[in-house]
Formats: structure tokens, sequence, C-alpha cells
């Protein structure tokens, strides 16, 4: 039997949280985080996780799973969620892959085997070479030649996917962007997936707020925490959008205003991103969550959705 999987995506600050809640409230659920910094202990405010009563209230999973020095990839996050979802399906409930990161919720609901991407051991070894002599940054600006849209993705300090994206591209003759385009999407799994929307400059509102409300609740202090603990701001975690900019505050690079100013506009442009990823996957029920006091309706139509998809009674 395929085992079912309710997935909900979108950019952030758009509800995902609140309606994957109330989902939680008609269907038997686990939720899956699909937030690629939600995975890092001590790093709360920033990611937005979900709160100590809302993770008693419905099981939660892929939260606080590693250190923020650890290294963790998607293949990791594969492996792990490809594990849980059949436990969640065993004691009957729906799992529900709920999140904005792209690459991780794809590798999850499609049929991605990052373990047989072609490759050869001498580019390896000329790559790393390379990289001895020169520095992962030199490295990056290799990639960044040759394959902008992944370069844009793997931090300069990530030496490890550099060599590996070089490594591919030399032995496909190809950017990863158009290797994933030919991959066909198709899900291993009975998939329901409800993507949430909403008018942009209403977005862009709830963005700002919500950055507002994040420096209110003590981001600042957060990082500054994670810095004093010795987490370098070249770690892929402090990476994540709202440390980056918040570190080169609290290391007196910038105002706080600045920084502020900073993290906004770049959180609106993820947005923008996010919304173009999945916009090009198959198989999404979009639902339009603009106006806030038609909650009610829009909760209830993702649950028809969900009802009409495993033809519950």
């Amino acid at each position: 039997m395929t085992q079912r999987l309710i997935a909900i995506v979108g950019p952030t600050a758009v509800g995902k949280t609140k309606y994957s809640l109330s989902v939680a409230r008609t269907f038997p659920c686990e939720i899956i985080s699909g937030d690629s910094a939600q995975v890092y202990r001590g790093m709360d405010i920033g990611t937005a996780k979900a709160a100590p009563e809302e993770r008693e209230a419905v099981a939660h999973h892929m939260i606080d799973i590693v250190d923020s020095d650890e290294p963790y990839a998607v293949s990791d996050f594969q492996d792990r969620c490809r594990k849980l979802i059949p436990e969640i399906n065993a004691r009957g409930r729906f799992p529900m892959l709920v999140g904005g990161t792209g690459l991780y919720v794809e590798s999850v609901l499609y049929d991605y085997r990052f373990a047989d991407a072609a490759g050869d051991e001498e580019a390896r070894r000329r790559w790393n070479a390379y990289a001895d002599e020169h520095g992962t940054h030199a490295l990056h600006a290799v990639l960044a030649l040759r394959d902008p849209a992944a370069a844009s993705r793997i931090h300069p300090n990530d030496r490890k996917r550099l060599v590996r994206a070089l490594e591919i591209i030399d032995a496909t003759g190809e950017p990863l962007a158009e290797q994933a385009a030919k991959r066909e999407k198709t899900s291993p799994y009975d998939l329901c997936m409800i993507g949430l929307t909403m008018d942009r400059e209403k977005l862009y509102q709830r963005i700002e707020q919500r950055v507002d409300a994040m420096i209110g609740e003590g981001l600042v202090e957060e990082v500054r925490s994670l810095l004093g603990q010795g987490y370098g701001r070249d770690l892929v975690s402090m990476q994540a959008i709202g440390y980056k900019e918040i570190a080169a505050y609290v290391e007196g690079e910038c105002s706080l205003d600045e920084a502020v100013a900073i993290l906004k506009r770049n959180t609106r442009r993820f947005a923008k991103r996010q919304l173009s990823w999945f916009r090009t996957m198959p198989q999404i029920h979009w639902i339009d969550v603009t106006d806030d006091a038609k909650f009610g309706t829009h909760s209830a139509a993702i649950n028809d959705i969900i009802f009409a998809t495993y033809q519950l009674p």
C-alpha cells in the first residue's frame, strides 16, 4: 500500500504553521518540519519554530536534531524523512510535511536519488586540490561562473557541496538546475499537497511585522548567545536568514536599524524565490489566504481537499 503524505508549502510568513495546526485538529497528524534551519538547536526565534505548547499539542519532527556546527545536508534530511513517513503511517496517523525550503521539500516529495548522481573520483581530487591551494571562496567563484544558480544556494565555505556540484557538472556537462528540470517529478507517496499564497503586498507587510516581532522576542540576544558559544559566522547554519544579518550588527558592522532593514529586504527576496520554486511543482492545490477574516473558510477548503484525496468519510 502506498504511504500517505500531506504537504503544506508556501512562502515565509504566509501562515503555514497556523493552517497545519488547524488540519491537525481535524485529522490525526504528525508534523514534519520542511525548514532547513529548524533542524538546528538553539536557533528558535529566527527560524520561527512552532511554540512549545504547539509541539505538545501535535507531535513535531525534524526540529532540534543537530547542533549549529554539525554538517547537515539535504540528503540527510531526505533519509530521515523517508524513515519517518512509514513510521507515522504505521501508527495510523497522517505524516504532514510543512515548510518552505523548496529543495528539502522536493527531496522528500519526489524520487530524488542524490547518491546516484553522476561524478568521478578524479574530478573530486582535482577540485579538492584546487580548494587546498586557492581556498573555498575561489572554488565558489568557479561554480558561480559555471552554474550561477547552484552557487547562489551554496555557502562559499561549504567545501563539500561546492566540490560535489563541480564534480557533477564535470561529469554531465550540465548545470545542476538543468539536470533537476529533467527529473520526472513523480512521488513515491499517496500525496496531497496544499500550497498557500496571498497578495504580494500583504505578504510583504506580514514579513515586516514578523521581523519586528522576532526582534521583540529576543532575536538579537539569541544570535549573541550563539556567537558567544563559539558558533562562528562562517558556519552554514549561521548563514540562515535572520542570523547573518543580526550577527553583522552584534559584531559592530552596522546599526540595528540597518540590520533589520537588510533582514526585511532579504526575507522579501527569499519569499519571492520560494513562490517561484513552488509554482513549478505539480500536484499542488493552491489556496489564497490573503483575507485573514476567512481563516475558517480557508481551513475548511484545505480539509475538503484532504477528504477528497483520501476518500475519507
